[in-house]
């Protein structure tokens, strides 16, 4: 009588993360759609994770990443949750394989705000006002009023006596090239020119990562490059973007970084006095 009872237990199907999350669902009376709309995780993601269908997740970090946000809303727990899922993973509980096919967010959490489209709509509003008013008065200086006084007349002997000399180049900064995570859950992924990964996850406060310099033409893909510090032999270079896009072959290396830095503005225009020559 035991041998059949252990063979039943050993017979019985295991759960997968999907099922206990449904099951927790169910039990404090959410659906699908109020789920989606605390968590900001799509409905159809969401329904894929019950199903134990991880082939329609767009890569197994983001299985990760949504069932333990989708446990945090039930109170269950996160890390046992998300233990099963990579449980799951490696015993091929799902339809087809994970795809990184597509590009989102890797924590929903993070979607902008309505309030910050309103001041982005705000920014681009006023940065149309200015665009239009450096036109007037750059481009086409005779629309605008006429001066109270008339000009006064610039010698170009002086002017040229007092114009600053160039200051002296800069050695350009050599050595590694590290990346520094500025924020939690900064998802980056590094490879190179063929393809090949050197890095892809989720990077911690503080993470730092160091292209290798025997890498053929690195690259990155980031949905925050704003999140990332970038130095050079510890000299710090801008960032590859100031707000929260996506940026993706994008080369990393030490000359393609400081390549993308705003090139000098050209000098003065030579007055009509200088361009003249002397009778």
């Amino acid at each position: 009588m035991e041998e059949e009872v252990g063979s039943e237990a050993q017979a019985a199907p295991r759960q997968h993360a999907g099922t206990m999350l449904a099951k927790a669902r169910q039990a404090a009376k959410l659906d699908l759609a109020e789920v989606s709309a605390r968590t900001r995780i799509p409905q159809r993601h969401l329904a894929a994770i019950e199903d134990g269908d991880y082939g329609r997740l767009p890569s197994r970090t983001y299985a990760v990443g949504f069932s333990r946000t989708y446990a945090r809303l039930l109170g269950l727990d996160e890390r046992a949750i998300t233990e099963q899922v990579r449980l799951d993973l490696a015993d091929g509980i799902h339809d087809g394989p994970v795809r990184p096919d597509r590009f989102e967010p890797g924590d929903p959490a993070r979607i902008p705000s309505r309030r910050l489209a309103w001041f982005s709509a705000l920014a681009v509003v006023l940065l149309v006002v200015g665009a239009f008013t450096f036109y007037r008065t750059y481009f086409s200086p005779g629309l605008g009023p006429p001066p109270l006084t008339s000009p006064t007349p610039v010698e170009t002997v002086a002017a040229a006596s007092a114009a600053p000399r160039p200051a002296a180049p800069t050695a350009a900064p050599t050595g590694p090239v590290v990346f520094t995570s500025l924020a939690d859950g900064t998802w980056v992924k590094f490879y190179d020119g063929a393809g090949k990964r050197l890095f892809e996850g989720q990077m911690a406060r503080g993470q730092t990562f160091t292209v290798p310099a025997d890498a053929q033409a690195p690259q990155v893909w980031t949905g925050r490059p704003n999140a990332l510090a970038i130095t050079i032999g510890g000299q710090t270079v801008p960032k590859l973007a100031e707000t929260e896009t996506v940026v993706r072959d994008v080369p990393v290396t030490a000359e393609a970084l400081l390549g993308r830095q705003a090139a000098p503005s050209p000098g003065p225009t030579p007055t009509a006095a200088q361009a003249t020559p002397a009778a």
